[in-house]
């Protein structure tokens, strides 16, 4: 999909942004903290350039634009690995209440999250399926919750959580306030430590649900499989590029090892996963922009991105050779990335099973 000149634009705008406020050093420093992001840089990334409103529409205190522009703006992240909240704030968070939430709702608690001001976190029991969520949750008549959600992203920095759980007509969401008793939100240790993780116990917690009927769970996560797609398509960008420009300088036998047919013919495999990838994951935007097209892109686009993002990053580290292991060498940061984000919100397996279902209901 070709972007218009708007989009280029803010795509470049993107791109600076971050290649300056998310450097390597700055992803080292911010990952072995506990906070995991730096709040000067939120505030610049929020209110300055307004990216957490991206995708929201106006009248919540966002700028009317779509899933494309959002997942510009996700990629661009995911190139320069940015730690912070905005895309449990932003993007589930901020999809679960545009979808399932009443009007008085959106408008009391989206024009936060557009401007920064406040940082929520979903709180999922299942990350894999979403047939599975509210399994570990319950809710009762009256909006008390209990229950454990073990993988929560980022909720150690949120004001604000939506917690998933079942009632007696299924599931629904709930606005929570951490700080209230009954809530306990546990830092985590997990394999990628640039996207923090916390676990969430509720023990009668109070709740206000949003909206009066079942949770829109296959729209929320086509949104949110979009936009981690194009989050994990920026990342393999950036290590193909920065892989290609080792090749050219590392010598070996007397040659730079780019000159090697066999790595040339490796990098052409690599450079036709990613396009794929970057193509299937542009048209899963375009489908929830305009609904045309076919439903289950979003699916095809997590799959595509899942396996192109992990096959880069093993490559990455080969074609270095010794120095892909080491700790001083970036790579292994986002390859922890690419491994974490291949089975967040379903492996490429599980897609490519949904995708087919959906085929076949669609008798297509």
């Amino acid at each position: 999909m070709a972007f218009s000149e708007d989009q280029q634009q803010f795509a470049d705008i993107a791109e600076r942004f971050f290649n300056d406020k998310s450097p390597p050093s700055q992803v080292r420093r911010l990952m072995a903290s506990q906070a995991g992001y730096d709040k000067d840089v939120w505030r610049q990334l929020t209110q300055e350039v307004g990216l957490a409103g991206t995708h929201l529409p106006e009248a919540y205190g966002g700028y009317g634009f779509s899933a494309v522009e959002l997942g510009i703006a996700c990629q661009a992240m995911g190139r320069h690995l940015y730690c912070g909240p905005f895309f449990a704030s932003a993007v589930m968070a901020a999809y679960a209440i545009l979808d399932n939430g009443s009007d008085a709702q959106r408008e009391a608690l989206l024009p936060g999250i557009a401007a920064g001001t406040s940082i929520a976190a979903l709180v999922l029991d299942d990350l894999s399926d979403p047939a599975r969520v509210g399994e570990r949750i319950q809710a009762g008549a009256d909006g008390t919750l209990t229950g454990t959600a073990e993988l929560v992203v980022d909720a150690h920095a949120a004001d604000l959580l939506i917690v998933a759980a079942r009632h007696a007509q299924g599931v629904g969401f709930y606005v929570v306030d951490p700080a209230q008793p009954g809530v306990q939100v546990t830092a985590q240790t997990c394999l990628d430590p640039t996207r923090k993780m916390a676990q969430v116990q509720l023990a009668g917690a109070q709740g206000e649900r949003l909206g009066s009927g079942a949770a829109n769970l296959s729209l929320l996560w086509d949104q949110m499989c979009t936009a981690l797609a194009h989050e994990m398509v920026g990342g393999a960008e950036r290590l193909f590029e920065t892989t290609v420009e080792y090749m050219k300088m590392r010598v070996q036998f007397g040659r730079v090892i780019g000159s090697f047919q066999a790595l040339k013919h490796r990098c052409a495999d690599l450079l036709l996963e990613l396009e794929l990838a970057r193509a299937a994951t542009h048209e899963a935007a375009r489908f929830l922009a305009t609904g045309a097209g076919d439903a289950f892109a979003p699916n095809l686009a997590k799959a595509l991105a899942s396996d192109a993002y992990i096959c880069v990053a093993k490559q990455a580290i080969q074609l270095r050779g010794g120095i892909g292991f080491t700790w001083e060498e970036d790579t292994h940061l986002w390859y922890k990335r690419a491994k974490a984000s291949e089975v967040f919100l379903g492996t490429s397996n599980w897609h490519r099973e949904e995708m087919i279902r959906r085929m076949e209901v669609a008798n297509v």
